[in-house]
This record gives structure tokens, C-alpha cells and sequence, in this order.
């Protein structure tokens, strides 16, 4: 099995050393620059399997760098690494398309294990179609297979999120944090498993929404 690839976007030179170190010694291969404009030019010249990505950089805004390599012909997962914990700061990295959002100071072996997560999850995608769409956002409804599907106000507007952000992985946290009727871990996935029986009656084996053990959950499409 060839190694992980990672292409790692920070400047402080203490941390890429220690992240380097890390994730070599079990592993993965790893290419680190401290600009978005060194980035940015490796990620469009060679192949890489993940992002890692601080958002503070000396040259330009990280958010810069994230919408310019996920608008790129070849985007990768990306994993934030950020000191900022607040909520609008996640959300808009997940709206420029970041895959995952980690806080500083790291757990190395935390991040080691999201890696491997984003890394499998993206390659194991299934080819596109241009047959009718798996899901489609109409007005107040939510489509699946051409067929409107019966949910409920909360659900809708989780499975709305999902399908916005298909093929990342959103962490319970932001999904709570961005769903005003849902205050739990508990009752995030009781209507998760409400959202799967409904999806059930199309998709009898549940490929679509997977859970990330760990992390949150993905809509694979």
C-alpha cells in the first residue's frame, strides 16, 4: 500500500516539525510549507491524499488558500488546524469546504485518526452519474431518488446540511451547534436513525449516510 500523502500548510516551524515527525514515523509522507502561495503551487503540481491547513499565514488568509485548492480541478480533504474555537469561524470553513476542523493544541493521535477517516472515505467514493440525481433541494422538500421524502422540520434541515456539504464529514458539534431544535448528542442521532429508515425504503443498504465513529457524520453522492 503506497503511503498517505499530506500536504501540510503552516507556519510555525516548531509545530510542521513535530506534525512531520508524527505522522512520518507512522507512515504517512509529508510535504510542509508556511504559505499559501508555496501551497497552493505544490497542490496544483502534485498529487496529494489530504490538506492540512492552518488558517493564520504570513502571505494571505488560510480561508484563501482552502477556496482556492477546493475550487481547483483536484480538491483534496482538508483538515483546518486552528487556535480560533468559535463557531462562525468553523462554519465558514466548512462553507469554503474544509473537510474536518481540529483546535490547537493538537492531539496527535486524534489527528492521525481523523487522516486516516477523511482519507479512506474519500477514496472509497462511487463514480458520478449523470442518471437522476441521488438527492435534490426543492423549495421546502428533499428529493431522494426522485421521490419526495416525509420529514420532519428538524430533519429536513439536517439532511439539508448534509447534502450542502456531501462527501465531508460534519462533526456532531457543528451540526449542533448549527441546528437550533437539536441540544443533544442523543437527539442528533435519534433523528440520524430517523432520516435512515426513511432513506431505507430506497436505499436498503444504507450506503448514503455514514456515520464517522468518532466524528460526526458524512452524505455520500
Amino acid at each position: 500500500m503506497n503511503k498517505i500523502s499530506i500536504l501540510m500548510i503552516e507556519d510555525d516551524e516548531l509545530s510542521c516539525e513535530l506534525i512531520t515527525h508524527y505522522l512520518e514515523e507512522n507512515g504517512m509522507s509529508v510535504t510542509a510549507t508556511h504559505t499559501v502561495t508555496d501551497g497552493v503551487s505544490h497542490a496544483s503540481q502534485s498529487h496529494f491524499d489530504l490538506l492540512l491547513l492552518d488558517i493564520n499565514l504570513p502571505d494571505f488568509s488560510g480561508m484563501e488558500a482552502l477556496k482556492t485548492i477546493q475550487h481547483s480541478r483536484h480538491p483534496i480533504p482538508t483538515i483546518v488546524l486552528s487556535a480560533y474555537s468559535d463557531t462562525p469561524t468553523k462554519l465558514m470553513a466548512f462553507r469554503y469546504g474544509a473537510s474536518d476542523y481540529m483546535v490547537k493544541p493538537l492531539d496527535l493521535q486524534e489527528l492521525e485518526a481523523r487522516i486516516w477517516v477523511h482519507v479512506r472515505n474519500h477514496t472509497a467514493l462511487p463514480p458520478t452519474t449523470t442518471e437522476t440525481p441521488l438527492f435534490a433541494l426543492k423549495e421546502t422538500s428533499i428529493y431522494f431518488r426522485g421521490e419526495p421524502l416525509p420529514l420532519t422540520p428538524i430533519e429536513y434541515a439536517i439532511l439539508s446540511l448534509l447534502i450542502r456539504h456531501k462527501n465531508q464529514t460534519l462533526p456532531r458539534t457543528v451540526l449542533l451547534d448549527s441546528l437550533s431544535g437539536v441540544r443533544s448528542d442523543r437527539a442528533l442521532d435519534n433523528h440520524i436513525k430517523n432520516i435512515r429508515k426513511k432513506l431505507g425504503k430506497t436505499d436498503k443498504q444504507h450506503t448514503c449516510l455514514r456515520t464517522v465513529y468518532g466524528v460526526g457524520y458524512t452524505l455520500v453522492f
